[in-house]
Parts: structure tokens; C-alpha cells; sequence
């Protein structure tokens, strides 16, 4: 039976980021990738120049016109660039099954790229998602506190958004360490995902990757645990070859199709 995958997102036309690197990495991990797009954007390796939500009158028409046909047996929620969106979006999550959400509302500079209504109307999806997958600005912004600087206070941060609500989080510490340490918590444990630092520019879309894998892989793994740990080491790999493929001339991609593209194919 093949495995169908739901990205509800934003486009990025340099592929980097967004549905297109949500497809790319559904696809490289066994998943019949579909998407339903939230906004249009105008990016590219150097930086964003220009956001466009979607209607939610008609993100709700892609939504029930998918959903009609196609049952996905997992679901990532990435980019819900107003109120009204991330407000549709929820009405349709306790239906849908494996929902990961990446609440996107703070770049890993720390800039904040929602108003305050739309962080609001986030906060309140947590509850509903299966998985949030923060960055270590979000889960400071949905807490209202500070940014941690210290792995202690990233898991104590990941344990409040868990009182909170939310039913498993996996908060990403970014440069906290050099084990590139992630820290996963549900109502049961708290676990501490190592890995290591690769050394690259190539960044572009990171968080949609893991998400979109998490995503990708839940339906094929025995635990939510199980699917993040192979979803890190996916990302962990796209990452080391990601310079191999010389896109752009900012932060360039990772590399999602690794495993499948012959050496000599990836320049």
C-alpha cells in the first residue's frame, strides 16, 4: 500500500524550502508526496523578498477537494502566514491522523515573521498536532519567555510546552552545542537526539526537511520516536552532501535525494 504524505505550506521558487522541499523529502523517504499551498513567496538562496497568503476561502476549497479523494496518512503543517489560515487549518486537524506541526514564526536569525493575531492562532494549533517541531526561538515565543542558551533550559522549555498542551514536541537547539542536540519530550519522556555538526552553508530549508520527514516516515516507523531518530539522521546526511550540489549563491539547499542521485550527478 503506498503511503500518502500532506504538506500544508508556503511555495519557495528556489526549492529550497516550503512545499518543495516538503515534497522533495516525502518523496526520498517512500512517501506519495501532495500538497495544499498557504502562500506564495518570493525567495531565493539569498533571502526573501516578498510574502503573499493564500485566501483561506481557498485554502479550505484545495483542502476539501484533496481530502474528498485522498486520505494522506500523514500530515505536515509548515507555513500559515495569517490568523485566518492557521485558524481554517485547524478546523481540519482532529481528521487528519500523524499531523506534525512546524510552527514557522521565528527565523533562526531570531526575527519574528508573523504579527501577533497569527503567533496567537499557532499557539493554539499546538494543541491539536500529533508533533510540534520548534526552533529554539519558537518554542521561547510560544512560551513567551526568553530564548534558552543552554541545552538544560531547552529541555526544561520542551517540558512547559508539553504541560501546555501540546501532546509530544521536538524542540531543535540549533547552535546550542556541536552535537547539534535536539530534545524531544511527550507526557511520558524526555530524550536528549544527538548528532553532529555538519559544516555548511548549505541550510536552506532545514526545518522543513525534518518536519516533512517526520512526516514521510511516522507511517512507516513502530513510534514517533523511532521516526524522528531517522528523520535526524536523514537530514544529518542531506546536510554533508549538500555543498555537492552547488545551488545558488546564498544558503544553499540540502541535498534531498542523496541516497538516489549517483555521485557524479549531484554538481
Amino acid at each position: 500500500m503506498t503511503i500518502t504524505a500532506l504538506t500544508i505550506a508556503g511555495s519557495d521558487p528556489s526549492g529550497g524550502a516550503g512545499i518543495q522541499a516538503d515534497l522533495k523529502a516525502m518523496s526520498a523517504l517512500g512517501a506519495y508526496g501532495m500538497s495544499v499551498i498557504t502562500a506564495l513567496t518570493a525567495q531565493s538562496t539569498r533571502g526573501v523578498a516578498g510574502v503573499r497568503a493564500v485566501d483561506a476561502g481557498f485554502t479550505r476549497l484545495q483542502l476539501d477537494a484533496l481530502l474528498d479523494d485522498i486520505v494522506p496518512d500523514a500530515t505536515k503543517i509548515g507555513m500559515l502566514a495569517t490568523a485566518e489560515l492557521a485558524s481554517t487549518v485547524g478546523e481540519y486537524l482532529p481528521a487528519l491522523s500523524a499531523t506534525v506541526l512546524d510552527p514557522v514564526m521565528v527565523a533562526t536569525s531570531g526575527d519574528r515573521l508573523l504579527d501577533a493575531d497569527a503567533v496567537d492562532a499557532v499557539r493554539r494549533l499546538c494543541a491539536s498536532a500529533d508533533l510540534i517541531t520548534p526552533n529554539l526561538h519558537e518554542a521561547a515565543v510560544l512560551l513567551d519567555e526568553e530564548p534558552v542558551r543552554d541545552l538544560e533550559g531547552l529541555a526544561a522549555q520542551a517540558r512547559r510546552l508539553v504541560e501546555r498542551g501540546a501532546r509530544r514536541v521536538l524542540v531543535k537547539g540549533g547552535h546550542l552545542d556541536d552535537e547539534a542536540t535536539d530534545v524531544y519530550a511527550d507526557g511520558e519522556r524526555l530524550e536528549l537526539l544527538r548528532g553532529h555538526r555538519v559544516n555548511t552553508t548549505s541550510t536552506h530549508g532545514t526545518g522543513c526537511t525534518l518536519s516533512s520527514a517526520i512526516a514521510a516516515l511516522r507511517p512507516q516507523r513502530s513510534s514517533w520516536l523511532e521516526a524522528i531518530t531517522d528523520a535526524k539522521a536523514y537530514l544529518t546526511g542531506a546536510l554533508e552532501h549538500a555543498d555537492a550540489l552547488g545551488i545558488g549563491h546564498g544558503h544553499g539547499p540540502v541535498h534531498h535525494f542523496y541516497r538516489l542521485w549517483p555521485e557524479h550527478g549531484a554538481g
